[in-house]
């Protein structure tokens, strides 16, 4: 073993090791191009680079799920409205069966006497007319009543001196139901005004 020089303590480091300039022992490694990423040797936290990605991953993938739970929904949202709207339609069509059911049953004594036909097809006239009621469409054939854009439209202006001016005279076609929830205005002649 050869003697160090005087004032030298001998390096017990494995051959090939180096020191840094702080002093701290290093192994060679393979030679890199790039330096890697990783704890910093002074603090031992990680590079702020690598905590922005990181950062970034997490935010994309919170955004991804977020998207996909947001595509789900309007699915989600897309398949109840159609089965509200089928089922709601089916309950109107139900409505009107009993009136169907009249009309066929009416068809069937056409042979009968006229006067109860007539009479039968009034009760369906009813009928049809209630079950439009109930499902929030009241019908409108009022006469005598001023003259409401919202609920008439003119069909014909005359002049009528037993009736007030701008004053539904006569409904030739009735409206069905109120206000934002109308499927038809009435329609009616007017009186002119003088």
């Amino acid at each position: 073993m050869p003697i160090p020089p005087r004032g030298r303590e001998p390096d017990p480091s494995p051959e090939g090791a180096v020191r840094s300039p702080r002093g701290n022992l290093q192994q060679p490694g393979p030679p890199t191009d790039e330096a890697e990423p990783g704890p910093d040797a002074a603090t031992g936290a990680a590079a702020p680079e690598d905590e922005y990605a990181a950062a970034l991953r997490e935010v994309e993938d919170r955004w991804r799920r977020a998207l996909a739970d947001l595509d789900n929904l309007r699915k989600r949202h897309s398949r109840e409205l159609e089965r509200e709207r089928a089922g709601e339609r089916a309950r109107t069509a139900a409505a009107f069966l009993p009136v169907i059911d009249n009309l066929e049953l009416a068809l069937s004594h056409a042979a009968a006497d006229p006067g109860a036909i007539v009479e039968g097809v009034r009760a369906v006239h009813d009928q049809a007319v209630n079950v439009l009621e109930r499902l929030g469409y009241p019908r409108h054939a009022e006469t005598g009543v001023s003259f409401d854009p919202a609920r008439h439209e003119v069909v014909g202006v005359v002049q009528d001196p037993d009736a007030d001016p701008n004053t539904v005279v006569q409904v030739l076609r009735p409206g069905y139901g109120e206000a934002e929830r109308q499927l038809r205005p009435a329609a009616v002649t007017v009186a002119k005004r003088e």
